[in-house]
């Protein structure tokens, strides 16, 4: 689909204040979504009522939800000796307001990483800082030229799954909530297997789904330790299968990246790539930042 077809689908829904369909600058073809803000958010929630699932052609329907703040990268070319608190020591010096680093095992040896990693921010200002610092081309990291992208959206699981999940998602919390503090006021509401806490959010096991929204739906925008808490589902970790399938395609996107800016064409090599639609010139914040995967 082109702009001229999305425009005025949404239209019917309010007035657009802007339409951005992302493009993979190394092929010049959209990446199969894009970004339509409205003027009003009464107009982006009809859009989501009306659209979600609408048939574009034969066998074709649009998934659409809210978009919130990117606060995610992704890097390539970075050594794969190097492990998840090098990168963090690394990447926090050359930045400001690194709050995470995600990395995965490489499948022939589990003690390195792929080649990449995703760095997440305290704010999308803050990744987007860090992107423009970053990209200039000028730092090189361990002696390395470094790639950095937005990282791509996060896929949400469908209602079915989501409606099985006993686990909460907590966030905005203090350094002096502890994992037992947490467990005793969201034990208040139903027993809770245990509690994980990871810098400023946590993950909070229920034995029952009915508790878990019970708790979520009285302690969700709660004070607890002098801060607001943001309490929701938390989203099921992708399957294996699916989640290889995305990293190996993320690796072959940093290939095709490495290759042009190497001066070589992106089909130099036998890189398979996922196809796109109609050539489009496009930029901007790139995907909705999807809930944590637990484990």
């Amino acid at each position: 689909m082109y702009e001229d077809e999305l425009i005025p689908l949404f239209e019917a829904c309010g007035t657009i204040w802007d339409l951005r369909l992302m493009m993979d600058p190394m092929t010049g073809t959209n990446r199969g979504y894009a970004f339509v803000t409205f003027t009003t958010r009464d107009a982006a929630q009809q859009a989501v009522q009306k659209l979600d699932n609408h048939e574009i052609k034969p066998g074709k329907t649009l998934k659409i939800n809210i978009s919130v703040p990117n606060l995610r990268l992704f890097v390539g070319n970075i050594p794969k000796s190097k492990g998840k608190e090098e990168i963090l020591e690394e990447f926090g010096k050359l930045t400001a307001g690194l709050m995470e680093v995600i990395i995965y095992s490489s499948p022939d040896d589990k003690k390195k990483n792929r080649g990449f990693c995703f760095l997440e921010y305290e704010s999308h200002k803050a990744a987007s800082l860090a992107k423009r610092r970053l990209g200039t081309g000028r730092i090189k990291v361990w002696g390395c030229d470094i790639i950095v992208d937005w990282a791509d959206p996060q896929e949400e699981p469908d209602e079915q799954t989501m409606s099985k999940v006993k686990v909460l998602y907590v966030r905005n919390l203090t350094q002096e909530i502890s994992e037992e503090k947490l467990k005793e006021a969201f034990e208040l509401y139903g027993k809770v297997e245990r509690v994980k806490k990871i810098k400023d959010y946590a993950f909070i096991h229920f034995e029952d789904r009915e508790n878990a929204v019970k708790a979520m739906e009285e302690l969700d925008g709660k004070e607890m330790g002098g801060s607001n808490i943001e309490v929701s589902l938390a989203k099921p970790p992708s399957d294996k299968k699916k989640k290889e399938e995305i990293l190996r395609a993320r690796e072959r996107r940093m290939m095709q990246m490495m290759q042009v800016r190497g001066g070589m064409m992106p089909g130099s090599m036998p890189l398979r790539g996922q196809p796109g639609q109609g050539a489009r010139s496009g930029a901007g914040m790139r995907g909705p930042m999807g809930r944590g995967d637990y484990d």
